[in-house]
């Protein structure tokens, strides 16, 4: 831990050195998971207190959820990271247990504590570890005032209304206007119903409760609102349901209070519980948290107090009034809570009734495994292919099998001394060559001071990103390293290669991961070839072509690939549009099922991968002498004839380089499939390796696991990289 730690340092050193800030200002790292509005107004409240301390910076980093938490457990377990982060208090638990983040017990005052609302100080394991600014992060059921006059009080209300309110304006057979949306997708907006139907997520012993009647009713009755009632749209999630709402395209939404600031100004809305559960007569209990900032745990002295003070400010009842008036949140401090405008405000006590019927969040970590066992089975019902009676049960059975994995602590088998032999025996050889070459690489230095001089920052830079974590990879790789031995780790053997390779899902998803590669660069060298044939002819606005041909590999594959996922959607994209306007074909269930969302997958990935081939093979073309094409035009050869005969086999040895790359980036390419697919829905069906591993090991915490996994990842890159490059060197010759 100790090397890491130096390099870490090191490579922070690098790039501090290379940035052009301010540096007499002592930095103040925040990152964050706010929505637009929200970090606005954080913004804001930065830059007056660094006004008032004209010494400091505050850096504020927008990361979806995710992101900053696998980010954070990357760059805390180096020694780095933000002083401060903030999100959603379900962090705390693996956090705490990963030793990432400080107690505050330590370091504030009872009297500090006693100044907030109980729920909005999170706890785990007897100690204080987040301060929340807002309190609630729950769902309820918000309205269109123009639209509907009353909310619904009921199931039974609910379906009558939001039949009535679900419209085909236009009169050409699709649905303009819906009752109901909201994200149903996804987990953690179905939770509340599960409670309306008398069940929960987990009990009091941090045990999943999910193979239960309520569960299997829940299922069913959210299946039923789209495909028997037709109230809520057939493929909708959070960015769609959201646009639909403002759009005044839904009368009905369920969604968080971090919504209101998004929709103040721009729908005159209320908000109501979400309906009671007619069958049941039980009130849905939407989960009620806090969003809070914590302390990185690697700070310490001087910074530690700067940070504390921040922290401070951050929290006290002026700042949170100030969200509280831009955009409704609902204040965690004692004091904010006695402001009139607090008082006043319809929205905020109308909020506050909803949080009443609410259960707490859990923090603990086992929730992950919980949230991930949930998601595959329901999106399962929800694409028809299971029961909800089936889909219950395995839900249960796989939450225990994720947390039993979680929570595991593998103890040193008979490799591990072998494995702890053959790294002492390398390390000695190092050392034996340093020793045996001692005089050669001082002399060596001594000679060219200048030149080292100026590659040092270089080396040290690839040092640290490249060849350090590939190395650090490979030892974590024969070791325990998981959620309960973050700190404390060892070396146990080839325990985890021998479970990669006995585990039947894995050789699942590398025949899909195969298919994913293979399939994809087949369409990227055709089409790539095809149209750099077609350009590199006379062609009138050549330039305008070639232009046109090369954006979609210069547009940001997030951009292209959230593009893309709006246009697969099964009611409103373009492609169902065009299928069904031109085709006359039915709608194309293209992110429900799993087989059509791993083509939609492959075929968003081709439209970003073919323009790389294409400008490739263009350059190739160009090198190829005319005067073969004018003797093969001579012995009477056709345009097939020129094409099989000169132009492939002069392309090839350009081209079989560029697949080789190609291939290498479209096996690790989890941005398309993360992105397209959200991670891997539905039912975590369109996983490729890669994304398998990032699950692995941030969504599980399992990271000797995915370190293995990822070696067996680089071995058969390793061995089709060779065996490509061989096959290249047979075709030197052709030049």
């Amino acid at each position: 831990m100790i090397l890491q730690r130096i390099i870490f340092f090191l490579l922070a050193l690098f790039f501090m050195s290379c940035s052009d800030g301010d540096s007499g200002k002592s930095k103040i790292n925040i990152w964050h998971q706010m929505h637009y509005e929200n970090r606005k107004v954080l913004r804001e409240i930065c830059d007056e207190y660094e006004q008032q301390n004209s010494n400091l910076q505050i850096n504020l980093t927008y990361r979806e959820t995710e992101e900053l938490r696998s980010n954070f457990q990357s760059s805390a377990m180096g020694g780095s990271g933000p002083e401060l982060i903030y999100g959603p208090s379900d962090q705390v638990g693996p956090f705490a247990t990963m030793r990432i983040i400080q107690p505050l017990d330590t370091l504030f005052e009872e009297s500090f504590f006693a100044g907030f609302v109980e729920n909005s100080i999170i706890e785990y394991q007897g100690s204080k570890w987040m301060v929340g600014d807002v309190v609630g992060n729950h769902l309820m059921l918000i309205y269109n005032k123009k639209l509907i006059q009353a909310p619904p009080e009921n199931t039974d209300e609910l379906i009558r209304i939001g039949r009535n309110l679900t419209k085909d304006l236009d009169g050409d057979g699709k649905v303009d206007q819906y009752g109901l949306v909201w994200n149903f997708t996804e987990p953690f907006f179905y939770a509340p119903w599960l409670g309306g139907f008398g069940g929960w997520l987990i009990n009091d012993q941090n045990q999943p409760t999910l193979n239960t009647a309520a569960n299997e009713k829940g299922f069913a009755f959210i299946k039923s609102l789209r495909d028997e009632h037709g109230i809520i749209p057939r493929e909708c999630d959070y960015e769609i349901a959201n646009a639909m709402f403002l759009g005044g395209d839904a009368a009905m939404i369920i969604n968080g209070d971090w919504s209101w600031g998004n929709y103040m100004g721009k729908v005159d809305f209320g908000i109501a519980r979400i309906p009671m559960v007619s069958e049941t007569g039980l009130w849905p209990t939407p989960i009620v948290s806090t969003k809070g900032y914590s302390i990185n745990a690697n700070l310490k002295g001087e910074r530690l107090d700067e940070v504390k003070k921040l922290l401070r400010y951050l929290t006290s009842p002026e700042v949170q009034l100030i969200f509280t008036e831009k955009i409704n949140s609902q204040p965690s401090s004692l004091e904010a809570l006695t402001h009139p405008h607090i008082q006043e405000n319809e929205i905020l006590q109308a909020s506050a009734r909803v949080v009443e019927a609410g259960r707490p969040m859990a923090v603990v970590p086992e929730m992950r495994a919980i949230w991930d066992a949930l998601r595959t089975q329901y999106q399962a019902v929800l694409g028809g292919n299971i029961e909800p009676n089936v889909a219950a049960k395995l839900s249960q059975e796989n939450a225990l099998k994720q947390i039993r994995l979680m929570n595991e602590i593998q103890p040193p088998g008979r490799s591990a001394a072998i494995i702890k032999i053959l790294m002492g025996v390398f390390a000695l050889m190092g050392v034996a060559y340093l020793f045996k070459n001692a005089s050669g690489i001082i002399t060596s230095l001594n000679e060219n001071k200048t030149a080292y001089f100026f590659i040092a920052p270089a080396f040290l830079a690839v040092f640290a990103i490249i060849i350090f974590p590939f190395g650090y990879n490979i030892f974590i790789s024969f070791s325990n390293f998981s959620l309960k031995t973050f700190r404390n780790w060892e070396l146990i053997g080839i325990h985890h290669y021998l479970n990669v390779f006995q585990d039947p899902q894995f050789y699942l998803v590398l025949s899909k991961t195969l298919i994913w590669t293979f399939v994809n660069i087949f369409f990227h060298v055709s089409l790539g070839i095809m149209l750099a044939v077609l350009i590199n002819r006379t062609l009138p606005a050549k330039p305008i072509l070639r232009t046109a041909l090369i954006i979609p590999w210069a547009v940001p594959q997030y951009i292209s690939a959230l593009t893309w996922r709006g246009m697969f959607n099964q009611e409103y994209g373009s492609i169902n549009l065009i299928l069904e306007k031109f085709l006359h074909l039915g709608p194309v269930q293209w992110l429900s099922s799993p087989t059509e969302a791993f083509i939609a997958c492959i075929l968003t990935n081709v439209w970003l991968g073919f323009p790389f081939m294409m400008v490739v093979a263009l350059g190739g073309l160009q090198s190829i002498p005319n005067d073969l094409y004018e003797a093969a035009e001579v012995d009477g050869a056709s345009r097939w004839q020129q094409f099989w005969y000169i132009t492939l086999p002069m392309l090839k040895p350009v081209m079989v380089p560029a697949v080789i790359l190609g291939m290498i980036w479209t096996f690790n390419n989890i941005n398309v499939v993360w992105l397209v697919s959200n991670g891997g829905e539905p039912s975590d069906q369109t996983h490729i390796l890669v994304s398998y591993v990032y699950k692995s090991a941030f969504n599980l915490y399992r990271y000797g696991y995915a370190a293995a996994l990822s070696m067996v990842i680089f071995s058969i890159l390793l061995v089709m990289g060779v065996l490509s490059i061989r096959q290249s060197k047979s075709t030197e010759s052709v030049y």
